[in-house]
């Protein structure tokens, strides 16, 4: 079997894009934008913790219906005011006032969330005219909740995207924390959305069909967001994503010579899928769920070799289909 070896880490600066899809100058499409569609985003983190009674909590339960039920689940309590009663204890801990400060600090204004979230729901009705857009909120969830996003409702809990040196930290590993800071947010968001139109073959259980259903997702987020960088899309670091092209033909033939492809246990697929700081049946260096960044490559080569448009790439079930037609080969380091 041939070594894998990352040479971690050649001159970050210098690396950073040496091969692989590099990152040019972007400009979105003017045309794509000019739709009449505006996002504005409900920051219920500041009428939360202005509430001082249950009566106060029990009226915005009552305003916030849609909130109320996606993100507390509200039909599981005995009753509304059993989840006001909650709310009131929860909010008066001096713990979750510091947070709730916190967050206000780092996020006193967040137009240009909106702006990144607008332009991406502009791209997806572009190309998926169906789409309506849903209600944004923010909340401080006293970092028990990142996202939750539905069809009708987003709720963004910004706690969770404080900076990676600020002193509250979500209770994840460190690999996984530095992935919640603010440019990660709205392609994490638009990566939950593309699960609405990422067609799956449930009969399709193998390592393969996880990597093309995750590339199909990525490719996704990059036509939404085509001028957002790989690193906010997979989250792996610059010098990560060099290497990992620097090293595809190594990764290309692990995968290969091992017959992953249409490995279907479980406990395998989750080596190369599953979230971890690496990938360590490859090599301790190189970082996790390869499986889906190897994915992506194959489904950029069908949608490319195959001039696909987004719908239909998107609605394609068949795993087999986009590899065989892919044309899929390992770059060659510049």
């Amino acid at each position: 079997m041939r070594l894998f070896r990352f040479a971690f880490l050649i001159p970050v600066v210098m690396a950073a894009f040496a091969c692989g899809k590099k990152e040019e100058a972007c400009e979105l499409d003017p045309e794509i934008l000019d739709q009449d569609l505006e996002v504005k985003i409900t920051r219920l983190e500041d009428e939360f913790f202005a509430a001082k009674t249950r009566q106060d909590f029990s009226f915005l339960l009552e305003k916030y219906p849609d909130f109320t039920q996606a993100y507390f689940q509200s039909a599981d309590y005995l009753s509304q005011d059993s989840l006001a009663a909650n709310l009131l204890e929860v909010h008066q801990d001096s713990a979750m006032r510091e947070l709730y400060d916190s967050v206000k600090v780092e996020y006193p204004d967040i137009s240009d969330i909106e702006k990144d979230l607008e332009n991406a729901f502009k791209y997806i009705t572009h190309y998926f005219p169906d789409f309506k857009a849903p209600k944004v909120y923010t909340f401080v969830s006293g970092l028990n909740s990142d996202l939750v996003v539905t069809e009708d409702v987003i709720v963004i809990g910004l706690d969770y995207f404080l900076p990676a040196d600020h002193t509250f930290q979500p209770d994840i590993a460190r690999y996984m924390a530095v992935r919640y800071e603010k440019p990660y947010l709205v392609p994490m968001i638009v990566l939950a959305i593309s699960s609405q139109y990422n067609a799956v073959n449930p009969k399709e259980n193998t390592l393969l069909s996880e990597m093309i259903y995750y590339g199909k997702a990525y490719h996704f987020v990059k036509a939404i967001m085509p001028c957002t960088p790989e690193q906010y899309i997979i989250g792996y670091t610059p010098a990560e994503i060099a290497e990992c092209y620097d090293n595809e033909e190594f990764i290309w033939s692990h995968f290969v010579e091992n017959e992953l492809l249409y490995e279907t246990n479980p406990f395998e697929i989750r080596k190369y899928i599953g979230e971890a700081p690496f990938t360590d049946a490859i090599s301790t260096k190189a970082p996790g769920r390869l499986g889906r960044w190897l994915g992506w490559n194959i489904v950029d080569d069908y949608q490319m070799n195959n001039a696909i448009p987004l719908p239909d790439l998107m609605k394609e079930s068949n795993a087999e289909t986009i590899f065989r037609q892919s044309g899929y080969r390992p770059r060659r380091p510049e």
